[in-house]
């Protein structure tokens, strides 16, 4: 893992070295190896110049040979590359039969020499996570690439006559002719759904290149392409038996024998790895094959929490560590530790993000990067075989519309909206799952499905913001998001479901977390589900055999359930959350009376302190749990006062 950074400018405007050092400091933590520099001079029949810097975390090829920036031998094509191709051996052997030397062990220089070789079609041949920038001084051209499914970032800005791209925010806004400024429907997607989705950042003139695109620069034309994507196309189904119990064995034979192979692949490495171990279904597979994959014991790292039981799945952890006779570390959470991992994972985030399990995130990565520099992880697993609850609510849908409207309007849900709900015990965390599913029934799949996700809700939101603001928003983005990734996928309803987490949810929420909270601590996390021939493979089977009736990844737990102890055979999924809610009522409460105080919404000039107040009075009186939105209103301040203030 690394971080990549760089600039291209036409006209009269320099590329300064000294900025790109300055990039490459605000990335340090993505590689903290080695950093290096390349600039190329203007020449005389040209007046385009272009600067790349690299921070190197140090993975394969240790030695000085890795370093980047790299470039063939003529120097006419320079490379930086932020990620890992797994098939890279493959390839090479394949270049070094057409007469390609290498000089190092590298899977970047493969890249190079492949790009020679194919031209910009050599990313259908890289199977692995990657965002890399590719400058080729013969034909003039810049491209940005980013792997098919978002694993690793990349931002760009664009300014007719400069480009400027990073791994992070941050390192573009070091060049101080790059103006901040927000970019409201932005915002507003925030609100909605606790991230920002690409290509959009919270910067009006700063853009995420969506996962599975590139982009090239060319002439001072700017345009961007997608690569890959999942589709009927891309679908390869014709020795699929027809009968049910034929099909739900060769999906068995061929997802165990695909998720075998990416394991594999990802634990080639010249450093030692070990695997995120939650004590979940998904990452106690990848524990699993890893453990029959590999001649050591393999090491794996969990948290808990201290005192909150309904958060802390380390039992689970312990079961599965034990099954597979692991080197497990095992590490207890309380709101201390917490709050002396705040400061570092707000600092981190670019733009406002509010996944509070960034917090724990943060907190296992630093943990286990005390013993390893590369980490396996579950991720993905949920988004592919129908793991989120959102799921089940599709199923019992058609069961709950056909109750009365009378009954349920007059009876079912006021009844179920007078009743307190909480995220800190059982019975009440119960009580708001289904206050959130009644309240997202009526209306289409795209209605139902953007209702269950939303943070706060459109006719909140609306409140919510200043009467100033209110007409630089539409309050309609976030669901015609959902309703436009719902129509490019042709199958059933929980497939097309999966296919907007995939694309939508998963690189915009799931892996910019992983992301940026494993690298905060150079720590390089590799996501084995994620790998593209698992994701093809999972889109080809049907969505009841990813939810049969109520029961969650259905097809998953049959695959794998031989390598699993029997404990996980029938656990309910909880989510891998912090108890935020329990906090913020106590020991974090401090942050409330800091970023939401009167003062500083009215100085700042963006919300109704009379909306969050009302948020504020429910969550403390135990009335309901507000604390998703509350969180979500505390991280963008923090951001806000970082940025601004």
């Amino acid at each position: 893992m690394c971080g990549i950074c760089g600039k291209l400018s036409y006209g009269s405007k320099t590329v300064d070295e000294a900025l790109l050092k300055r990039m490459c400091k605000s990335l340090a933590y993505r590689g903290p190896n080695y950093e290096g520099i390349f600039v190329n001079s203007k020449s005389q029949n040209t007046k385009t110049q272009v600067g790349l810097g690299h921070t190197r975390l140090s993975v394969i090829d240790l030695s000085d040979a890795g370093h980047q920036p790299m470039c063939n031998e003529e120097e006419t094509i320079w490379l930086v590359f932020n990620g890992e191709v797994y098939n890279f051996r493959e390839i090479r052997a394949e270049l070094e039969a057409k007469g390609h030397r290498f000089r190092s062990n590298t899977d970047s220089e493969v890249i190079i020499h492949l790009y020679e070789e194919e031209g910009i079609d050599c990313l259908k041949r890289l199977n692995g996570m990657f965002a890399f920038c590719i400058w080729d001084k013969r034909l003039e051209k810049l491209w940005l690439c980013r792997d098919r499914l978002g694993i690793k970032p990349l931002v760009y800005y664009w300014s007719r006559e400069t480009l400027i791209f990073s791994s992070e925010i941050k390192g573009i806004l070091c060049d101080n002719d790059v103006v901040k400024e927000i970019d409201w429907t932005a915002l507003e997607l925030y609100l909605t759904f606790n991230y920002i989705p690409a290509p959009k950042t919270i910067f009006k003139n700063i853009k995420k290149l969506e996962a599975g695109h590139y982009l090239l620069v060319e002439g001072k034309t700017v345009t961007t392409q997608k690569y890959w994507d999942i589709s009927p196309s891309t679908i390869h189904s014709q020795n699929k038996p027809g009968k049910s119990c034929e099909r739900i064995d060769f999906y068995k034979e061929n997802l165990y024998k695909k998720m075998e192979t990416a394991v594999q692949k990802r634990l080639v490495s010249d450093v030692q790895l070990g695997a995120f171990l939650s004590g979940g279904i998904d990452s106690s597979i990848i524990v699993g094959l890893m453990a029959r994959n590999s001649k050591k014991p393999v090491k794996t790292f969990s948290i808990g929490y201290k005192d909150m039981p309904l958060f802390d799945e380390t039992k689970y952890a312990r079961e599965v560590a034990q099954f597979n006779k692991t080197d497990h570390y095992e590490f207890k959470l309380n709101y201390k530790d917490i709050l002396d991992s705040f400061p570092a994972v707000l600092e981190t985030l670019d733009e406002p993000f509010a996944d509070s399990s960034a917090v724990p995130t943060y907190v296992v990565s630093k943990e286990t990067k005390r013993h390893v520099t590369v980490a396996l992880a579950g991720d993905g697993a949920d988004e592919l075989f129908a793991g989120y609850r959102m799921y089940q609510g599709e199923y019992l849908a058609k069961y709950y519309s056909l109750l009365p409207d009378i009954f349920k309007e007059k009876v079912i849900e006021p009844f179920i909206n007078i009743l307190p709900d909480s995220r800190d015990r059982k019975h009440s965390e119960y009580i708001r799952r289904f206050k959130k599913f009644t309240k997202s029934m009526s209306g289409s799949l795209a209605e139902r499905f953007y209702g269950w996700q939303e943070i706060f809700p459109v006719d909140l939101r609306q409140k919510l913001i200043k009467s100033h603001l209110r007409d630089k928003m539409s309050f309609e983005e976030g669901k015609g998001i959902i309703s436009q990734k719902l129509n490019e996928f042709a199958g059933d309803n929980v497939n097309r479901m999966l296919y907007v987490d995939v694309k939508h949810s998963l690189p915009g929420d799931m892996l910019t977390k992983v992301d940026l909270m494993s690298m905060r601590n150079s720590l390089e996390v590799r996501v084995p589900f994620l790998d593209h021939e698992v994701v093809e493979f999972a889109f080809e089977m049907e969505g009841d055999v990813k939810l049969r009736g109520l029961k969650r990844k259905f097809i998953l737990m049959e695959t794998f359930k031989d390598i699993l102890p029997q404990m996980l055979h029938n656990r309910p999924k909880w989510g891998f959350e912090m108890p935020i809610g329990a906090w913020l009522k106590k020991e974090l409460k401090f942050l409330i009376d800091d970023f939401l105080s009167k003062d500083f919404i009215d100085k700042q000039g963006f919300f109704e302190y009379d909306v969050i107040d009302g948020l504020i009075k429910k969550h403390l009186s135990n009335k309901s749990d507000t604390s998703w939105q509350l969180w979500n209103l505390i991280v963008f301040q923090h951001w806000f006062k970082r940025y601004f203030l």
